[in-house]
């Protein structure tokens, strides 16, 4: 299992896994055996990861999430319990994507993926470097924060006192952090997002 092992937490698609075994007389065949017996997990059509067992290294859910759809960066939830900024463990990893909304589950997890503008994706994500081995993207504490309040439907808030109710006692959020936070992100998801007044009572609390 050197071969599998030497591949660790990255995501993988079938035609890796079929050069890689390429010298058996059926690499389809190897691949199955391999899914069936646990050393590898099939995250959606044609692409798979590594059993932990086998890498001896923990899955990454945020690089899972990466792979799986996109272009996506890991967001809302997510993202904040990934910074410490709130305390609830999550349990479907959220993403946002130019591409049209869709789930996912696999044996590893649920993923959602929410759509978002063209003008507004790409502001505020973070790409983390893990241990020098991989990295994933991540939306900033800033932009989880707006993307919390403009994908989330039906959040209706037109109130700094709302809004503060809604962080502390909806999200529990980390209240200190806000001051630390950076306002030009949130300025520019005004200029290219939805719920632009909400934004702007999000901004007043810095």
């Amino acid at each position: 299992m050197e071969k599998l092992e030497q591949l660790g937490v990255i995501p993988i698609d079938y035609a890796v896994l079929r050069s890689l075994f390429s010298d058996y007389l059926s690499p389809r065949n190897k691949i199955a055996n391999l899914e069936q017996e646990g050393k590898i997990i099939r995250l959606k059509r044609g692409m798979y990861v590594v059993s932990p067992k086998v890498s001896k290294q923990l899955l990454s859910m945020e690089l899972i999430a990466n792979h799986i759809y996109g272009p996506s960066y890991v967001s809302m939830e997510t993202a904040l319990r990934y910074y410490g900024l709130i305390p609830e463990q999550v349990y479907t990893v959220r993403s946002m994507t130019t591409n049209r909304s869709k789930n996912f589950e696999n044996p590893v997890g649920n993923f959602e993926y929410i759509t978002v503008d063209e003008a507004y994706y790409p502001i505020g994500i973070t790409q983390q470097t893990v241990e020098n081995k991989y990295t994933f993207l991540i939306a900033s504490p800033e932009k989880a924060l707006c993307d919390m309040i403009t994908a989330t439907p039906r959040l209706r808030i037109q109130s700094v006192k709302a809004l503060i109710t809604y962080l502390e006692d909806d999200l529990r959020f980390e209240m200190s952090t806000l001051e630390n936070m950076n306002g030009d992100i949130i300025r520019d998801c005004i200029m290219a997002g939805k719920k632009k007044e909400v934004l702007k009572l999000l901004l007043k609390l810095l």
